[in-house]
This record gives structure tokens, sequence and C-alpha cells, in this order.
């Protein structure tokens, strides 16, 4: 039997390994002509080995592009991004996931819904609210701010059971009002000029509702045991507390798994900071790649430097953190 299994084995890796040295190839490649010369890369035969021309080419990088404030505008929007799309679809999945109340069901169809929505369908709308509209976008904001303070003080105070339901309700109406008149009338209220172009908000704001993300903490948030969680409320716990102090700490591999996949999109994201940040201090390193394509000179070496740089400490961090990512991934695929 184990003899079986050894065979077996080695046929698989027998079967793997020149598959994982086909995908190796092109990321090899890359680094390779990163060390060359740009007429190097279209010689024939290619060059497989590294050359000298790396720092060469990062230097003329940086003179084209200023790449390294490239770099960090990319670490400060992908991590604040991250951050704070983690916190609001941590608290949007719990809330569907542990809390009953009127339309829950339609709500959560409407999130789930906006993941097939095409992006290019609404990016011409997000750019005008963005652009032209900032003021909206705050006026939006600051309901959300105050109707989320609300909402904390109806699930901290301690009511009976009719008058909760009725806040809830008069909570919802006020909402509601507020969109639809409240929004325009502090909108006018502003007389200040607000624009959000050329900004790390502009960037991050539109995309901090991730549907998937909401999705994916609310699975992982269904396989906590309940029991769990109405033992901290038998002992007086504050909702706050059971989520800050109980539920959150059980679904870290999760909001791990999570992270990951919100810093590399917003990492790697071109369309939308193309549109809204034309400062060239401002651009993320995707956008300042991007603009070393021109009609009539595309510098190669700086774009094989620029890729090295954005892709292969990523890459070496997620082979060190895999793991943890698979078991993120997986942690909510049993529910109690």
């Amino acid at each position: 039997m184990k003899r079986r299994l050894w065979w077996r084995s080695l046929g698989l890796h027998l079967f793997l390994t020149p598959l994982a040295l086909l995908w190796l190839a092109p990321l090899w490649l890359m680094l390779v002509f990163s060390t060359h010369l740009e007429t190097a890369i279209f010689s024939t035969p290619t060059p497989l080995l590294p050359g000298d021309r790396f720092w060469a080419n990062l230097q003329n990088l940086q003179a084209d592009t200023n790449f390294f404030r490239s770099l960090f505008n990319s670490v400060v929007v992908s991590g604040l991004y991250t951050l704070l799309s983690l916190f609001l679809t941590s608290l949007a999945g719990y809330a569907f996931a542990r809390y009953q109340f009127f339309g829950k069901g339609a709500l959560f169809f409407l999130v789930i819904a906006t993941l097939t929505i095409p992006y290019f369908a609404v990016v011409i709308p997000q750019f005008i609210l963005v652009a032209r509209e900032a003021k909206t976008l705050l006026a939006v904001f600051v309901g959300i701010g105050v109707f989320s303070l609300l909402a904390l003080l109806l699930a901290w105070v301690r009511l009976p059971l009719w008058a909760r339901r009725g806040g809830w309700l008069a909570w919802g109406l006020l909402a509601l009002a507020y969109l639809l008149w409240g929004v325009p009338a502090v909108r006018e209220a502003m007389a200040f000029e607000f624009r959000l172009t050329n900004t790390y908000w502009a960037v991050i704001l539109p995309a901090l509702a991730n549907s998937l993300g909401v999705f994916f903490m609310r699975q992982n948030f269904l396989s906590l045991p309940q029991s769990l969680l109405e033992a901290a409320r038998l002992d007086g716990a504050s909702e706050l507390r059971i989520f800050f102090r109980i539920a959150l700490p059980l679904v870290l591999p999760a909001m791990a798994a999570l992270a990951i996949i919100l810093f590399l999109n917003a990492w790697n994201d071109y369309l939308w900071p193309l549109l809204v940040l034309s400062d060239r201090n401002m651009q993320t390193a995707p956008v300042a790649l991007g603009s070393l394509i021109g009609l009539t000179r595309v510098s190669w070496g700086g774009i094989m430097v620029g890729a090295v740089m954005t892709t292969l400490p990523f890459l070496v961090l997620f082979l060190f953190l895999q793991r943890y990512f698979i078991a993120g991934i997986t942690a909510g695929s049993v529910k109690d």
C-alpha cells in the first residue's frame, strides 16, 4: 500500500512540476528583462539570465514617473481601503448573520445583486459623483455617520420589545426621509467648494461597500456557535462587546484572508485611479507604469522594473501566508 502511494505521489509530482515551471516562466522573464537594455528584450535569442542594468532602469523609471512616490501612494490607498472596508464589511456581515430586522432578506438580496452589475456601468456615475457632485457624497456620508450613531444607541439602550421595534421603524423612516430630502438640503447648505479628485479619498470611498466582503463575512459569522453569543448576552455583555471581544476574534483567519483580497484589489486597480488622479504626485503605481506607454516610445525596461517591485514582494509574502489564507477561505464552510 505504501509503495503504491509512493508511486502515485511521484507521478503527481512529475506531472505538476512542469506546469509549475510553466507558470513561473513569465515571472522569471519579467525579472530577467528588468536587468537588460530595452533593445535586449526584443533581441534573438531571448535573454534567459539576469543582466546588470536593474539599477540603471530603476533610475530611469524614477526620473520618468517619480515611482517611489507612486509606491507610497499605493501603500497608503491600499492600506486605508483595506482597514476601512474590512471594518465595514465585518459590521454588515455580523448584522446580516446574527440580527433579525424588517427587510433583512430584501436588503441582503440587493447587496448580492450588486455583484451582477458590470463595473463599467457604474464607473461614469461614480466619476460624476466624485468629480462634480462631491458635496452630495459628503452629505450622504454625514447621514451615514449620524444614523450609525443612532443605530448604536438603539442597540445599546435596553428597551422593551415593542419600543425597540418602534425605534427601528422610526430610524428606517428617518433615514429614508434624509436620503430623499435631507441630502439635497445639506448639499445646498454647503457654501464652500468641495472636490475629491486628486485625493486619496477619491480612490478609497466609492469602493468601500464591498458586496463580496459582506457576503464572505456573513458566511463566517453564521458558522459561529449561537450558544456562545447567547451565553455572553446572559452574562450582561453589550452587543458591541460581543462583537469586538467575542465574534471578531473567532473569525480572524477569515478577516486575514479577506484583507489579502481587498488589499490586492486596491493595489492592482488601474482604471479608477487613472480617472480621478491626474496629479502626477498623487498617482498610484499601476497608473505611473501605464504612463510609460506612449505613442512614440515605450519604456519597457522601466515597466519591467516597476512590475518586479510591485509584484515580487507580495508574491513572496503570499507564499509565507498561504496556509492562513486557505484557512480563512475555508473557515466559514461549516455552519453550527
